[in-house]
Protein backbone atom coordinates (compact mmCIF):
# COMPACT_ATOMS: atom_id res chain seq x y z
CA UNK A 1 0.00 0.00 0.00
CA UNK A 2 2.67 2.46 0.48
CA UNK A 3 4.02 1.97 -2.88
CA UNK A 4 1.03 3.24 -4.36
CA UNK A 5 1.16 6.40 -2.10
CA UNK A 6 4.39 6.95 -3.55
CA UNK A 7 3.87 6.83 -6.68
CA UNK A 8 2.68 10.11 -8.17
CA UNK A 9 -0.73 10.47 -9.83
CA UNK A 10 1.04 10.47 -13.63
CA UNK A 11 2.57 6.91 -12.64
CA UNK A 12 -0.64 5.65 -11.55
CA UNK A 13 -2.71 6.81 -14.31
CA UNK A 14 -0.27 4.71 -16.59
CA UNK A 15 1.89 8.02 -18.14
CA UNK A 16 1.39 9.65 -20.81
CA UNK A 17 -0.15 6.79 -22.57
CA UNK A 18 -2.99 6.57 -19.52
CA UNK A 19 -3.37 10.21 -19.57
CA UNK A 20 -3.92 9.89 -23.79
CA UNK A 21 -7.16 7.00 -23.20
CA UNK A 22 -8.51 9.00 -20.56
CA UNK A 23 -8.78 12.07 -22.92
CA UNK A 24 -9.73 10.28 -25.97
CA UNK A 25 -13.14 8.86 -24.53
CA UNK A 26 -13.26 12.58 -22.98
CA UNK A 27 -12.80 14.57 -25.62
CA UNK A 28 -14.88 11.97 -27.88
CA UNK A 29 -18.05 13.05 -25.41
CA UNK A 30 -17.19 16.36 -25.47
CA UNK A 31 -17.40 16.40 -29.43
CA UNK A 32 -20.40 14.81 -29.67
CA UNK A 33 -22.09 16.98 -26.62
CA UNK A 34 -25.18 19.36 -27.53
CA UNK A 35 -23.81 21.96 -25.89
CA UNK A 36 -19.69 21.53 -25.47
CA UNK A 37 -19.11 20.44 -29.13
CA UNK A 38 -19.95 23.64 -31.16
CA UNK A 39 -17.79 25.30 -29.28
CA UNK A 40 -15.38 23.32 -29.35
CA UNK A 41 -15.63 21.56 -32.83
CA UNK A 42 -15.64 25.33 -34.29
CA UNK A 43 -12.38 25.94 -32.63
CA UNK A 44 -9.95 23.01 -32.47
CA UNK A 45 -9.26 21.53 -36.28
CA UNK A 46 -6.50 19.60 -35.54
CA UNK A 47 -7.74 17.28 -32.97
CA UNK A 48 -4.39 15.04 -32.72
CA UNK A 49 -2.51 18.13 -31.75
CA UNK A 50 -4.90 19.45 -29.09
CA UNK A 51 -5.00 15.92 -27.28
CA UNK A 52 -1.21 16.26 -27.71
CA UNK A 53 -1.14 19.58 -26.14
CA UNK A 54 -3.72 19.20 -23.39
CA UNK A 55 -1.89 15.40 -22.31
CA UNK A 56 0.96 17.68 -21.42
CA UNK A 57 -1.07 19.56 -19.10
CA UNK A 58 -2.74 16.70 -17.63
CA UNK A 59 0.79 15.40 -17.39
CA UNK A 60 1.97 17.94 -15.63
CA UNK A 61 -1.27 18.36 -13.11
CA UNK A 62 0.02 15.00 -12.17
CA UNK A 63 3.56 15.38 -11.42
CA UNK A 64 4.71 14.29 -14.08
CA UNK A 65 7.04 15.21 -17.01
CA UNK A 66 6.04 17.29 -19.51
CA UNK A 67 6.41 20.10 -22.09
CA UNK A 68 3.31 22.46 -21.18
CA UNK A 69 4.33 25.75 -20.48
CA UNK A 70 1.49 27.37 -19.61
CA UNK A 71 -1.11 29.78 -20.96
CA UNK A 72 -4.43 28.03 -19.34
CA UNK A 73 -6.44 30.70 -18.42
CA UNK A 74 -5.52 32.96 -21.56
CA UNK A 75 -6.45 30.00 -24.09
CA UNK A 76 -10.03 29.82 -22.68
CA UNK A 77 -10.70 33.92 -22.32
CA UNK A 78 -11.70 34.14 -25.69
CA UNK A 79 -14.41 31.65 -25.86
CA UNK A 80 -17.24 33.68 -24.51
CA UNK A 81 -17.87 30.68 -22.03
CA UNK A 82 -20.59 30.71 -19.79
CA UNK A 83 -20.93 29.16 -16.09
CA UNK A 84 -23.13 26.30 -17.55
CA UNK A 85 -20.50 25.33 -19.39
CA UNK A 86 -18.36 24.83 -17.17
CA UNK A 87 -20.35 22.75 -15.34
CA UNK A 88 -21.48 20.44 -18.59
CA UNK A 89 -17.55 20.05 -18.99
CA UNK A 90 -17.18 18.70 -15.55
CA UNK A 91 -19.72 16.29 -15.24
CA UNK A 92 -18.90 14.80 -18.50
CA UNK A 93 -15.13 14.78 -17.20
CA UNK A 94 -16.59 13.43 -13.87
CA UNK A 95 -18.16 10.57 -15.77
CA UNK A 96 -15.19 9.77 -17.91
CA UNK A 97 -12.80 9.50 -14.95
CA UNK A 98 -14.94 7.70 -12.92
CA UNK A 99 -15.67 5.25 -16.18
CA UNK A 100 -12.33 4.93 -16.82
CA UNK A 101 -9.46 4.52 -14.04
CA UNK A 102 -10.13 3.21 -10.64
CA UNK A 103 -10.33 4.73 -7.17
CA UNK A 104 -8.84 6.72 -5.98
CA UNK A 105 -7.29 8.45 -9.33
CA UNK A 106 -10.44 8.92 -10.19
CA UNK A 107 -11.42 11.60 -7.30
CA UNK A 108 -7.92 12.83 -7.72
CA UNK A 109 -8.37 13.78 -11.08
CA UNK A 110 -11.78 15.24 -10.60
CA UNK A 111 -10.48 17.19 -8.02
CA UNK A 112 -7.76 18.70 -9.87
CA UNK A 113 -10.55 19.57 -12.70
CA UNK A 114 -12.58 20.97 -10.22
CA UNK A 115 -10.18 23.62 -8.82
CA UNK A 116 -9.00 24.42 -12.63
CA UNK A 117 -12.85 24.99 -13.34
CA UNK A 118 -12.91 27.36 -9.78
CA UNK A 119 -10.02 29.42 -11.45
CA UNK A 120 -10.84 29.25 -15.00
CA UNK A 121 -14.63 30.30 -13.97
CA UNK A 122 -13.47 33.39 -11.62
CA UNK A 123 -10.75 34.96 -14.82
CA UNK A 124 -14.08 34.48 -17.16
CA UNK A 125 -16.35 36.74 -14.78
CA UNK A 126 -13.33 38.95 -14.20
CA UNK A 127 -13.31 39.27 -17.95
CA UNK A 128 -17.22 39.91 -18.11
CA UNK A 129 -16.79 42.43 -15.37
CA UNK A 130 -14.23 43.89 -16.87
CA UNK A 131 -15.37 44.61 -20.59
Amino acid sequence: MSEIKSSSLYERLGGHEGIAKLLRYFYADVRQHAVLGPIFNARIHDWPMHLEKIGEFWALQTGGPSVYRGGFGAAHLGLDLQPEHFGHWLKLWDFNCQRNLTDPEAGEMSAIAHEFGRRLSRLVQMQAGSG
